[in-house]
């Protein structure tokens, strides 16, 4: 195996496309290497990704940094789980994650949008980046059935906002998200207190209070404090969804093919699309794993106890898989047939019994409403004095100026969103 003596300041500079680029060069699919002087194997295509969701070969306990587990996932989350007692807990999220859920939540956040949108016809200058954190904040806390006081939302959202804008970060912002993964902690476990004793009076069939009952293998209800976790794991992977809406602003204004192909609005057209968004621009760039039992792969050694780490954003560019992968084209998921190792957006595998994540269904629904709301219901300029150039080493990449809209209008043909802002109604 081709190795390297040390890969931090490459993974710091450039982490979406650092992997594919040595491995390129390598000529190679893994190479061995030194992350802040732990011995890491890098791995990326369709091949690795078989083996690094292959169970009897690679565990996840432990395999996250410190500084991720602490604000990102939350200590004794399901993603740090292994085998049996992952399954279980991962069946938690599964539930909570069906087709009819998402399109329940993509309905709440059409309202919310709507709502915002009539604030920012009266505005001069819209930073989408800086809103749809707390649209989707709203918008999953009343899915979940938890009531948010007005004078609470901003703070909420800045919250959930921290666990995933400023975890990739070091210095002040990954303390700042190490500080509201604290208050968050706190907050969540101590609603899951209020749901057990009744002072919270939720139905039970409420998201909220599904995760609050929750219990584990044996029986036993989780503590307040890992059920508190397990909420957050709810909530926080939504509102990251923030970060998708904005790139589906991005392709429909940087790429007019793409806005002409979903100007049809048939749902094949704008899956598609949103599959391509997922595919085409940078979300998570990596996972990382352990392995479980030293093995050898295509004459590489894996050893019990290595680190490795494999390439998401390399493995949607491949271009042994897709044809033009650094090109846009919102056709290109028209036809299914993909296999779970192809587009790994979200991870690989089966999503019941792996580590892919749970909350893909939601996060196209959210995307296909954006879709749609931007290309049919809205109208905006896009000024040029912003940039939009995307930021892959920001974590998440985002555009750099946060996609800035002017001139903002709402449609006077949008009676669809009489039903979807009554979706919003009655919320407390």
């Amino acid at each position: 195996m081709p190795w390297l003596f040390e890969s931090s300041f490459g993974f710091a500079t450039d982490p979406y496309r650092y992997i594919s680029k040595t491995c390129r060069q390598l000529r190679s699919d893994a190479f061995a290497t030194r992350l802040r002087l732990r011995r890491v194997i890098c791995m990326t295509g369709e091949e690795s990704a078989r083996v690094f969701y292959d169970e009897r070969r690679m565990r996840r306990e432990g395999a996250a940094p410190s500084r991720i587990q602490n604000t990102l996932f939350g200590q004794g989350g399901v993603q740090g789980l292994d085998d049996l007692e992952h399954r279980h807990r991962k069946a938690l999220f599964v539930q909570l994650t069906t087709p009819e859920h998402a399109n329940r939540i993509a309905r709440i956040a059409e309202g919310w949008l709507l709502r915002y949108a009539r604030r920012w016809c009266e505005q001069r200058q819209v930073v989408l980046y800086q809103q749809l954190p707390e649209v989707l904040t709203r918008t999953v806390c009343q899915w979940a059935g938890i009531s948010l006081r007005e004078d609470e939302v901003r703070c909420r959202s800045a919250q959930l906002t921290a666990l995933f804008d400023d975890s990739g970060n070091f210095g002040p912002e990954h303390w700042w998200s190490r500080v509201n993964r604290i208050a968050a902690n706190r907050w969540a476990s101590q609603l899951v207190k209020r749901i057990r004793s009744g002072e919270m009076d939720l139905p039970p069939q409420a998201p909220a209070a599904i995760v609050a009952q929750h219990r584990d293998l044996a029986g036993d209800l989780l503590s307040s404090q890992a059920a508190g976790v397990e909420l957050l794991n709810l909530l926080r992977p939504t509102v990251a969804v923030s970060v998708y809406l904005v790139f589906v602003a991005h392709a429909l204004h940087r790429f007019a093919d793409a806005r002409r192909f979903v100007d049809s609005g048939t749902d094949t057209a704008v899956h598609s699309f949103v599959e391509e968004v997922r595919r085409y621009y940078p979300f998570f760039p990596f996972l990382a794993a352990i392995v479980r039992k030293s093995f050898q792969w295509h004459g590489f050694r894996f050893s019990r106890g290595r680190h490795v780490i494999l390439d998401l954003y390399g493995i949607n560019h491949d271009p042994r898989r897709w044809n033009d992968p650094n090109q846009f084209q919102a056709a290109r998921f028209e036809h299914p047939g993909h296999c779970p190792f192809h587009s790994v957006p979200q991870g690989g595998g089966d999503v019941r019994t792996g580590h892919r994540c749970p909350g893909e269904p939601v996060a196209l629904e959210l995307m296909k409403m954006m879709t749609r709301f931007l290309n049919q219901s809205l109208t905006f300029q896009v000024p040029r004095e912003q940039d939009l150039t995307v930021d892959y080493q920001r974590l998440p990449a985002l555009p750099k100026s946060g996609f800035v809209m002017e001139e903002v209008h709402l449609r006077s043909n949008s009676s669809v969103f009489d039903h979807a802002s009554a979706m919003t109604a009655g919320r407390h």
